[in-house]
């Protein structure tokens, strides 16, 4: 099958809500009037992102799960998305549940694939994201201040767990594993969450190097720094009873392939959010401040500062 014929047979698809598709030399975009443009691309290498063997719908699902995460947090609405991928072989039943698993979720969120490119070397797949938000709604990472009120969406460290089960790190029995399994392959990106907030947060970002790591974020381009209770932090049933172990620990405050949206604002609109908690029937959890300085404290439920080991991953660290 030719390059082209590959791209026709699994990747081309009407694209209504765009002047121009697959196809030509680009695509072509109508923005909504009055609406900017956000733009993220992230990649995903075999062997540093997943595993060589992993399931292509699952895969297919996660390469653009992570993008929409992206527009989440910045309170966008996604609309459309490019592919890029290197494909070691051509393999007809792994490009068919790829692709299945990719527009199924595309599907449930209205975004189109409007153009992108393959090529042969090791796998990688590479999305470029494009989303719509009004002008000055935008969530950002510059914009926490003195006093926030710090909140997580959803629950930390399900994924790194599944991780560090299927490396060997530690055994969980079948039950549990199959529980916190789809944190790991089916994260669910926070759209609504994130338009939600458009006129409540100060500041936002999704947690995907792990949640110290990307909390950090925010502080750095905010000039600000956080009191973080440990006790306060999301954690599943299943992770619960690994949180007094380092593992456990490392998975709550470091553990990556979160895509729950952290966020920061102002404690005036505490009740507010929790009643956006009850209307997206999603936890949202608070659990700390934003203050004056720099760094992050993580405090125990006696108050005493906790020695944090790893912040999260870092590709080049």
């Amino acid at each position: 099958m030719s390059e082209f014929s590959l791209i026709q047979k699994y990747f081309t698809r009407a694209t209504p809500s765009a002047v121009l598709g697959v196809g030509d030399d680009a695509a072509l975009v109508r923005v909504s009037a009055g609406m900017e443009l956000a733009i993220s691309t992230d990649m995903l290498v075999s062997g540093t992102h997943f595993f060589p063997d992993a399931d292509p719908f699952k895969l297919g699902r996660k390469a653009l799960a992570v993008n929409i995460s992206d527009m989440a947090a910045m309170g966008a609405q996604p609309r459309w998305a490019t592919l890029a991928i290197a494909l070691p072989a051509e393999d007809e039943a792994w490009l068919e549940r790829f692709s299945a698993g990719f527009f199924a979720l595309a599907d449930e969120y209205q975004v189109e694939l409007i153009g992108g490119d393959t090529t042969h070397g090791p796998l990688n797949l590479s999305v470029t994201i494009l989303g719509e938000v009004p002008p000055g709604k935008a969530l950002r990472r510059d914009g926490a201040q003195a006093d926030d009120e710090i909140w997580v969406s959803g629950t930390l460290g399900d994924a790194a767990l599944a991780l560090a089960h299927m490396q060997g790190r530690l055994k969980l029995d079948e039950a549990c594993f199959t529980a916190i399994a789809p944190a790991l392959h089916s994260p669910l990106p926070r759209v609504g969450l994130g338009i939600a907030l458009r006129d409540i947060a100060h500041s936002a970002i999704d947690i995907s190097d792990g949640f110290l790591a990307d909390m950090g974020h925010i502080l750095e381009r905010s000039g600000m720094a956080a009191e973080i209770r440990f006790d306060k932090l999301p954690v599943s049933t299943y992770l619960r009873q690994y949180v007094a172990q380092d593992l456990g620990k490392q998975c709550v405050l470091a553990g990556g392939d979160v895509y729950e949206l952290c966020f920061t604002a102002s404690a005036e609109n505490h009740a507010q959010i929790e009643n956006l908690s009850a209307w997206l029937d999603l936890p949202l959890s608070c659990i700390g401040n934003i203050v004056a300085g720099s760094g992050c404290k993580v405090l125990a439920a006696d108050g005493s500062v906790m020695t944090i080991k790893e912040t999260g991953y870092d590709h080049f660290a």
